[in-house]
């Protein structure tokens, strides 16, 4: 017989009478009697008697294959039921030695992941019985022993390590927020320690109805609702427990602990504060819950790049904001600062004296800064050929009005010298502003700064840019740009400079952005700022270049181009798109974070019109310069721009061409065109390109580039027929170039000047006269090009050599010790003597050891 049914007492036995009828039911001994006929004889008379003397066949066909043996073990052995109760109490009287052996070793770590775990007990236990005693005397203690530790450590040299310090500093404030609920308990066991635990036995505990905690659930229909549905609190009784003004605290503090938990519902938290502002009645209660509202918005959006705030929670968090602004903007006695105090005390809230300032925590400039955030992110993500991004593009102007006031805010707050409002908040605030004006025309900047002004009250003005001001969006742009170099340092101060020179070079103030950007010295510096600022460097280089070709300097524009453009990776250098290369080595997280860079399409510099621009330019000086090369074989060769030379290269292989389908083919035409001649074909080529409608002013850049190739084609067939004559008549170049004499006269004249035509001009007869040099010959040429090649190899030999000796003063000299540079060792080191021509050669005379490079090889 099992051990479970021998030697029960009274209660084991009616508890085995219970079982015996459970299990008396007539279909379960049916399907017993089916079972045993199957079984071994042996086995039918063990169960037939089991069935007579308690009908036990259920619990006993489980149990019948142990031993005899093992039954006999286990019959010996006293089974100890304990309650649930007991176990828990066990468990917790466990955890409490732990605590006790890491209070020995000072081992703060432990003792904070032990006491988390002590609290997670004692919630279950406090759900069915009070709160154990050894419980109050665990924390009491702790407290005592926390302070002692904090002020042993204020006059002790022996510090505690990391772990240990940040445990004891976690614990601080797990003690303080604990002890709190505890406060009656702790202080009777202070007064009497031992009379306190010696009365846990003697007291009986009587069952304590529970009173259950009220919830939210989603009351309709629910009677005592508001307006007959919604959300509410409902109690036990199945009634709507309406909001209270005076339970808005702890219900924020419940909801501010929860953040970052897992299996949080936000949404639900959103829902029970939107109801929470509606039934606050002071501007304390309605600016708490508009923080914490404005916050759990924004926790609804993950930190993935793939995701982003929705344009109905952006626009609720946005109209927050602003009543939030309003709010602070008529109860000057309440602040909004990052360094406040959390007020403890949800029963009762602040009373602040007359005249004096309520601190509260929270930062309106990180408000700001995140909704800004969260607009452009969204933009990134959506179509910017739909009318949704035009829809969500709208938004933006609501946006600066709330960063206008929110610099009008800040302002305020450092005229108060109480709260020593830090510089890095305004500096912060003024970079946003700056940062949605710098890129856009005057035009569009005029319409959103008079929109912004009327949006804010009258009373409010600033000090940094007034509302009676100058109404001129170049200056608005320099004062906030002077606000930000006087009162700013390191990245913002780079940006803001940055962003003056890329307004100046939007509105076509070339000279004044290029000495600007020269002057910063920012292009020495800027690979040791973060990537952000890289790429507005980038763009900012891009820009000027636009401007110094919209200004006719061709050249300044390529030179500033060259470095972007001749890349071949604009699109990831301006931020405007990812490419991925074929054997790269990005990884995920890498695309990822290329991603989250990326500008918004209204920021784009058009790529195709930044490659027109700049192989336009390259044609007009790599042209005359392949010409001027071509016909004289002893001036060095030199590359302006490798990639229009790998273009122009590729489509010159081409066996057949085709009329020009995209800006690279009307280039490489037009280029073929003027190097032949024919400058009026290239003129046209070039014009036809419909990219330049882009642009401002287009018929004055396309006349513009007209006069530029009349004036390259002219120095083009200068350099290429100029060997075939002695004199050319001005006239006749100005009629073929269709350019007046004076222009062809001060072309001429400059080539001259700058050595680059062997020629003079007959002013009296208007004519060229060209003079005729040395005509070299095909092995003179190559004669030179060969000297020219040995002497770059002797050059790059002394260096390699220079670099190996590291610059000894004998490097030269020859291992005998006589002669100088490598020479033949003095005039009399032909050997020996004179007279002894038969005997043998002494080292020296023309043995050559090899001087410093033999003596470093051999080494």
């Amino acid at each position: 017989m099992s051990r479970f049914f021998a030697g029960g007492d009274s209660s084991s036995e009616s508890s085995s009478s219970d079982e015996e009828e459970l299990y008396s039911d007539p279909e379960a001994q049916k399907d017993d009697e089916e079972s045993e006929e199957d079984s071994e004889e042996e086995e039918e008379d063990e169960e037939s008697t089991s069935d007579e003397e308690g009908g036990k066949g259920g619990v006993s066909k489980f149990l019948r294959d142990q031993e005899s043996s093992e039954e006999s073990e286990d019959e010996d052995k006293v089974t100890v039921v304990k309650s649930a109760k007991d176990k828990r109490l066990e468990e917790l009287e466990g955890v409490v030695k732990l605590i006790d052996n890491a209070r020995r070793i000072n081992d703060w770590s432990t003792i904070s992941t032990e006491f988390d775990k002590l609290n997670r007990q004692v919630v279950k236990m406090a759900a069915q019985e009070k709160v154990p005693k050894i419980y109050v005397k665990t924390i009491a203690e702790l407290e005592d022993f926390m302070n002692d530790t904090i002020a042993t450590q204020k006059v002790s040299t022996k510090k505690l390590n990391a772990t240990n310090a940040r445990g004891l500093n976690a614990m601080k404030q797990k003690i303080k927020r604990n002890n709190r609920e505890y406060t009656t308990e702790i202080e009777k066991y202070r007064a009497d320690k031992e009379d306190y635990m010696m009365s846990e036995e003697e007291e009986e505990v009587q069952p304590v109805e529970k009173v259950k905690k009220p919830k939210v659930v989603y009351t309709e229909g629910v009677e005592g609702a508001d307006d007959g549905g919604g959300w509410g609190i409902v109690g036990t009784d199945g009634k709507a427990v309406p909001y209270t003004p005076e339970k808005i605290l702890s219900n924020l503090r419940s909801i501010v602990e929860s953040r970052g938990k897992k299996n949080t519902d936000r949404a639900e938290q959103i829902r029970i504060m939107e109801k929470l502002l509606e039934v606050a009645v002071t501007p304390y209660q309605n600016i708490r819950v508009l923080l914490t509202l404005i916050s759990t918005r924004f926790d609804l959006t993950t930190s993935s790049s793939t995701n982003y705030m929705s344009q109905e929670q952006w626009k609720s968090a946005e109209h927050e904001f602003g009543t939030l602004l309003g709010m602070l903007e008529a109860n000057r006695n309440l602040v909004v600062v990052e360094n406040a105090e959390e007020w403890e005390d949800v029963e009762k809230p602040p009373q602040p004296a007359a005249g004096e300032l309520l601190k509260i925590p929270g930062s309106i400039v990180s408000i700001a800064e995140r909704l800004d955030d969260e607009l452009t992110r969204s933009l990134q993500h959506v179509d910017p050929h739909t009318a949704e991004y035009i829809e969500r593009l709208s938004d933006e102007q609501a946006l600066y009005n709330n960063i206008l006031r929110a610099l009008l805010y800040v302002e305020n707050l450092q005229t108060i010298e109480k709260l020593e409002t830090p510089q890095d908040a305004a500096n912060r605030i003024v970079m946003r502003r700056l940062e949605h004006v710098y890129f856009k025309p005057s035009q569009v900047v005029s319409i959103l700064e008079e929109t912004a002004w009327k949006a804010v009250p009258a009373e409010l003005d600033s000090k940094i840019t007034p509302r009676s001001g100058p109404q001129d969006i170049a200056t608005l742009v320099q004062v906030l740009s002077t606000y930000l170099f006087k009162n700013s340092i390191d990245i913002i101060r780079a940006r803001a400079y940055l962003c003056q020179v890329y307004f100046f070079a939007l509105h076509d103030q070339y000279y004044r952005a290029r000495d600007m950007l020269l002057m910063s010295h920012l292009q020495e510096t800027i690979t040791n700022f973060n990537i952000s600022t890289q790429i507005l460097f980038n763009r900012t280089l891009v820009q000027v270049g636009l401007c110094a070709f919209r200004a006719s300097l061709v050249y300044e524009a390529q030179n500033t181009l060259q470095e972007i453009c001749g890349s071949g990776r604009q699109k990831e250098l301006l931020a405007q798109g990812v490419q991925l290369q074929r054997y790269s080595q990005v990884t995920p997280e890498q695309e990822k974070l290329e991603r989250q860079r990326q500008l918004p399409f209204h920021m784009h510099i058009n790529l195709d019109l930044l490659e027109c621009v700049y192989l336009t330019c390259s044609m007009l000086l790599e042209v005359p310069l392949l010409a001027q090369t071509g016909s004289s074989p002893d001036i060095k060769k030199r590359v302006i721009s490798k990639t229009y030379r790998r273009l122009l290269e590729f489509h010159e292989r081409q066996i057949f061409t085709g009329p020009p389908e995209n800006t690279r083919d009307h280039v490489m035409q037009a280029s073929r065109a003027l190097a032949a001649g024919e400058w009026k074909k290239a003129a046209d080529l070039i014009c036809s390109i419909k990219v330049w409608e882009l642009m401002a002013h287009s018929d004055q850049i396309k006349k513009m580039l007209s006069e530029q190739i009349q004036e390259e084609g002219l120095r083009t067939y200068l350099f290429t027929y100029a060997p075939f004559y002695d004199t050319l008549s001005v006239n006749t170049l100005a009629g073929m170039f269709d350019l007046t004499e004076r222009k062809v006269a001060a072309v001429v004249s400059k080539m001259i000047s700058h050595e680059e035509l062997a020629a003079a001009l007959d002013q009296v007869n208007s004519a060229i006269i060209f003079r005729k040099g040395v005509e070299l010959s095909r092995l003179q040429s190559l004669a030179l090009t060969l000297s020219d090649k040995a002497s770059g190899l002797i050059e790059s030999n002394e260096r390699v050599l220079e670099q190996r000796t590291q610059g000894t003063a004998n490097a030269f000299e020859r291992q005998g010790g006589q002669g100088g540079r490598g020479g033949r060792g003095g005039r009399g080191g032909r050997g020996g003597q004179r007279g002894d021509r038969g005997g043998s050669r002494t080292r020296g005379g023309q043995q050559f050891g090899g001087g410093a490079l033999g003596g470093a090889i051999k080494v």
